[in-house]
């Protein structure tokens, strides 16, 4: 396994060469002890403001919670920073020789400066006014913050305050979160349990409901 991340570091390495200081690239150890300290090798971390150690985004999280025969690899997604750049992601996979998932190589390229060149020359060109549809990912620091948008997330999904949801959305929500892999972050269960107020007993029955 040793070859394997060697081989990722040399590649991550060149893919930042290649594309230069606006092209973030990073290498997940799903192997990690704590989730929430992930990273293990990082280029051009600048892009996203994130550092050796620090935790998983909102994709590596759904991947240790998933089923690896499921996974494939996620080209040309959009992403956004903290401080609301636009990142063009992809994510990859990379499998052991029992098919599990062992590491998972990222690549975040700043195209805030390209988006705003294009918008310049759209606005020359177009004839009539055009919307755009994009609802870039948040990429952060660590998995609190995670946890929170997640949290965000699934009161979205239902489309109505914790406060007005009954039962069975509350079960919904809170299944929408497991799926998401939330309940990998440590207290987390916890934080949901007040979040939704409900005791942590209430919390583990909701989640027998969607096994």
């Amino acid at each position: 396994m040793q070859h394997s991340i060697d081989v990722l570091t040399r590649i991550a390495d060149g893919l930042a060469k290649q594309f230069g200081q606006d092209c973030e690239v990073v290498i997940h150890d799903l192997s990690q002890e704590s989730v929430e300290h992930s990273i293990i090798y990082i280029q051009n971390g600048h892009v996203t403001g994130r550092k050796v150690g620090d935790g998983p985004s909102k994709i590596v999280l759904e991947t240790m919670h998933k089923n690896p025969d499921s996974l494939e690899d996620h080209i040309g997604y959009l992403t956004r920073t903290a401080d609301g750049r636009i990142l063009k992601s992809s994510t990859m996979y990379i499998r052991n020789d029992d098919n599990k998932v062992r590491y998972i190589l990222s690549i975040n390229y700043d195209i805030t400066g390209l988006l705003a060149m294009d918008r310049a020359v759209k606005a020359l060109i177009d004839t009539e006014p055009q919307t755009s549809n994009m609802q870039p990912e948040k990429i952060v620091h660590n998995v609190n913050d995670l946890l929170d948008i997640l949290l965000e997330q699934s009161v979205a999904l239902i489309g109505k305050p914790v406060a007005l949801m009954t039962k069975d959305e509350k079960v919904a929500a809170i299944s929408f979160l497991n799926e998401k892999g939330a309940f990998l972050v440590t207290k987390s269960g916890d934080k949901v349990s007040k979040y939704f107020g409900i005791s942590k007993f209430t919390l583990y029955s909701y989640l027998d409901v969607n096994k």
